[in-house]
Order: structure tokens, then sequence, then C-alpha cells
């Protein structure tokens, strides 16, 4: 019973590290980008220009100004650090699968003329990751845990409507897709029953 105590907990610690180290380094980048006048918004994606395809996984660490970082920071401490809880390695890859499916969506059906940049993708891939996990991995607590993200940030899903012309739905829409192809990608295989026993 310690035994698995310590390790719920050393899971907790390291995801939160994980996450608080991830948070941390948005914001340092976006100081950076603000000292050096706003020069690592050229690793934007825009789209359908083939040297893009390299500011595709940079882009999702980059953002628009303080308001915008600020706006991500909480969702993804609170999301990131209850997805990486089922295992770091699992946690990098569904990451890694989001903020490519992400970018590539930008950078395929964003509007010409356009810079796409931003933690939002991700955010909306772990949204979408959490809230089917359970039900691909027929894990009744990951069921009820995709319940209560649902309840509380279910009204992201208009995110991916486009209502604002100044927000990337289509980094929203693909990075929910790119989360819910990660929970099936990256299912748990289910353990084989025992064969059943009938006495006579």
């Amino acid at each position: 019973m310690t035994g698995t105590r310590m390790s719920v907990t050393a899971r907790a610690v390291t995801a939160g590290a994980v996450m608080l180290a991830w948070t941390a380094l948005l914001w340092l980048l976006e100081g950076i980008d603000v000292a050096t006048g706003h020069a690592l918004d050229t690793y934007g994606v825009s789209p359908r220009e083939p040297a893009e395809l390299a500011d595709v996984v940079p882009s999702a660490f980059l953002h628009s100004g303080w308001e915008h970082v600020a706006s991500n920071t909480v969702p993804l401490l609170v999301l990131g650090f209850i997805a990486a809880l089922g295992g770091i390695r699992r946690f990098a890859a569904v990451v890694l699968v989001v903020i490519v499916t992400a970018g590539l969506g930008v950078w395929l059906t964003a509007p010409p003329d356009t810079v796409t940049l931003g933690a939002s993708g991700v955010v909306f891939g772990l949204f979408g990751y959490l809230l089917v996990r359970g039900f691909v991995d027929r894990r009744p607590l990951d069921i009820v845990v995709g319940v209560i993200i649902a309840a509380v940030y279910g009204s992201l899903l208009w995110g991916v409507l486009p209502t604002d012309s100044g927000i990337s739905w289509q980094g929203h829409l693909f990075g929910l897709i790119g989360g819910v192809a990660a929970a099936f990608a990256f299912r748990r295989p289910r353990r084989p029953r025992g064969p059943d026993y009938v006495t006579v």
C-alpha cells in the first residue's frame, strides 16, 4: 500500500515539475521575444510555404504577447498535469502528436499572409485527449476524469469555430483532432482475461 502511494506521489511530483518547467519556458521565451523586438515571432507558421514546416514545433512554444501567454498558462498547467500523471513518456508522445497535427493543420488551412503561434493548439489537444482517453482505455477512473474535464473546460469547444479572425480556430480544431487521435494511437493494451473455470 505504501509503495503504491509513493508511486502516485512520485508521478504527481514529476508531472508537476514538468508542467511548471514548460510554462516557465513559455514565459521566458515571451520575455526574450519582447526584449528582441518580437524577433521570435518569425518562428510562427505561415501557411503553405514549404520552409515554414520547420516552424511547426517551435510555433507551439511562442506567443504574440503577455496576454496571449497568460491566457494559455492555467489550462495548459491543469490539463498537462492531469495528462502527465499517466506517465511522462506517453505524455510526451501525445504532445508531439498534438503539436504536429495542429501545426500541419494550420499550415494547410490558415488564411494567406498570416502567422500563427501559441500553445492553445496543445491546450485543445490535451482537452481532447483527456476527454476520450478513459473510453478508449476502458478505465472507469479516467472516464470520470474526462467527464469532469468536459464540465470544467467544455466551453473550449467554441474555440474550434471561426468566430474571431484574430484567433486561429484552425490550430484549435486540429489540436483537438490530434489529441483524440493520440488517445487511440497510445491506448493502453487491455490485460488478457484468464480462462473461465467451471466446476462440476
